[in-house]
C-alpha cells in the first residue's frame, strides 16, 4: 500500500489528530453498541503510548451543519467520550470551540481529547478547504483511521490530509484495506458472496461486480423477492422491484444464485405478527415474505460450508423481529463455523452478528457500510486516495 502508516512514524513529542468513525447508536445518553469504538482502541492506545497528545475527531448522526450543538444535543459525542473514558481507563475530555481558538486543545493537560461532532462545522460535508486547514493546524500528524467514512471526501476525512504536516493511515484503516484486498484481489476458491437488503437498486453495482467475481451468490431480504419474481414466482405484498426483473435474470445467467424454496411469511409486518412457513409456490396475494424457510436455510448452510472465501453484506430477513430472525441466525452461524476467510460489513449485518453473539467467530468484521460496498465495487475511496497522493512525509 503506497501510503504512510502510523506504525512507521516517530510520534515522540507530536500532537496527533486521528479521524475515527465513532458514529455509534446512542439511547438515553448511553452508547448501546460500542463495536466501532472498540475497533478504534488499538490505534488510540498506540498513539497515546508514543505521542505528546492525541486528539480524536468523529461525526455522530446527521446534525444540521452550522447550527450550534447547544440546540441539537442529541448529536453530541458526550456519550462516546464517556464510553472512551471507561474503556481507556483515563479521562477523555470533550472539547467544543476548538475552531474558534486553536490553542483550546493544548490548554487541556489530558493526553487525549475528543473534538465535538465535526458535522456541525460549516463546510464539513463540502470539504471546505479553509475548514480543512483549521483542522490541520491542530496537529503535527494527521491519522486517517475511519474506514467507515473513507468513501466521503469531507473536510475531516480528505481535506485535512492535504494540509497536515504529515498524513498517514491508522492501523484500523490499514487492517480494513488488507482484509478487503485479501477477499477481492486473490481470494481462495470457491468464493461466495451473500448480499441482503431491501432493494436491488441500492446494491446493483455491487451485485454486478460480485457476479463476475464469485463462484456462488446468495441474495436475501427484499433483494431475493425480486429474484423470485424474475423466476416466475408470486411474492404477494412483499417488498420487491418489478422494474429490476430483467436485471435479476441477467445476473442469474452470469453466476449461480440459489433461490429460496420455502419462506417465512406473515399477513403484516409487526412484532405481534404470526409467522407461517410456506413453499414459494404457496405464497398468497396478501403474504409478506419476511425470512427464508428452514429447508432453504439448510441448503444454504451446506453451500456455505464448502466455501473458502465469504463476503457478507446485508441480512437475510427481518432479523429485528424474533419470529423472522431464524434465517439470518442460521446463515450467521454457518459463516461463523466456516474454516475459510470470511468478511462481513454493513450496519445491519454487524448488528445481526453482534445480536447473535458471533462477532468473534467471523474472520473480519468491517466497520464500514457504504465504504465497504464501494471498495468491493472497485471504487477508490477519497480518504485513502489522498493518503496515496501525499506519499511520504513533507
Amino acid at each position: 500500500m503506497t501510503f504512510l502508516r502510523m506504525e512507521d512514524l516517530d510520534l515522540t513529542g507530536k500532537q496527533v489528530l486521528i479521524r475515527e468513525d465513532l458514529n455509534v447508536p446512542v439511547k438515553d445518553g448511553i452508547v448501546s453498541n460500542d463495536m466501532r469504538i472498540r475497533a478504534a482502541l488499538p490505534t488510540i492506545e498506540q498513539a497515546m503510548a508514543r505521542s505528546k497528545k492525541v486528539i480524536l475527531m468523529s461525526h455522530l448522526g446527521r446534525p444540521e451543519e452550522g447550527r450550534p450543538m447547544s440546540t441539537q444535543r442529541e448529536f453530541s459525542l458526550r456519550p462516546v467520550a464517556n464510553r472512551l473514558t471507561e474503556l481507556l481507563a483515563c479521562q477523555v475530555e470533550l472539547i467544543e470551540g476548538y475552531l474558534d481558538d486553536p490553542d483550546t486543545v493544548s490548554k487541556y493537560d489530558a493526553g487525549i481529547v475528543l473534538l465535538e461532532n465535526v458535522r456541525i462545522n460549516s463546510g464539513e460535508k463540502a470539504n471546505d478547504d479553509e475548514l480543512a486547514a483549521r483542522y490541520a493546524r491542530l496537529c503535527d500528524v494527521f491519522v486517517m483511521d475511519a474506514f467507515g467514512t473513507a468513501h466521503r471526501a469531507q473536510a475531516s476525512t480528505h481535506g485535512v490530509a492535504k494540509h497536515a504536516p504529515t498524513a498517514c493511515a491508522g492501523p484500523l484503516l490499514t487492517q480494513e484495506l488488507y482484509a478487503l484486498d485479501r477477499s477481492m484481489m486473490n481470494p481462495e476458491r470457491p468464493m461466495l458472496a451473500i448480499v441482503g437488503g431491501a432493494k436491488v437498486s441500492s446494491k446493483l453495482e455491487v451485485l454486478n461486480k460480485l457476479a463476475n467475481k464469485v463462484d456462488q451468490l446468495i441474495v436475501g431480504g427484499g433483494i431475493a423477492n425480486t429474484f423470485l419474481l424474475a423466476s416466475g414466482m408470486k411474492v404477494g405484498r412483499s417488498l420487491c422491484e418489478p422494474e429490476f426483473v430483467d436485471t435479476a435474470n441477467v445476473l442469474m445467467q452470469r453466476t449461480n444464485i440459489p433461490l429460496p424454496t420455502d419462506v417465512v411469511v406473515a399477513k403484516e409486518i409487526s412484532s405481534s405478527a404470526e409467522a407461517y412457513v410456506k413453499t414459494v409456490s404457496a405464497i398468497e396475494d396478501d403474504d409478506f415474505i419476511l425470512d427464508i424457510g428452514p429447508n432453504t436455510a439448510t441448503q444454504l448452510i451446506n453451500l456455505i460450508s464448502n466455501m473458502k472465501t465469504i463476503i457478507w453484506n446485508g441480512p437475510i430477513g427481518v432479523f429485528e423481529l424474533p419470529q423472522f430472525a431464524k434465517g439470518t441466525f442460521r446463515i450467521a452461524g454457518a459463516v461463523a463455523d466456516n474454516k475459510g476467510f470470511s468478511i462481513a460489513g454493513g450496519g445491519e449485518t454487524i448488528a445481526a452478528i453482534d445480536k447473535f453473539g458471533m462477532t468473534d467467530d467471523v474472520s473480519y468484521i468491517s466497520t464500514g457500510g457504504g465504504a465497504f460496498l464501494e471498495y468491493v465495487q472497485g471504487e477508490e475511496l477519497p480518504g485513502v486516495r489522498i493518503l496515496k497522493d501525499r506519499g511520504v512525509a513533507d
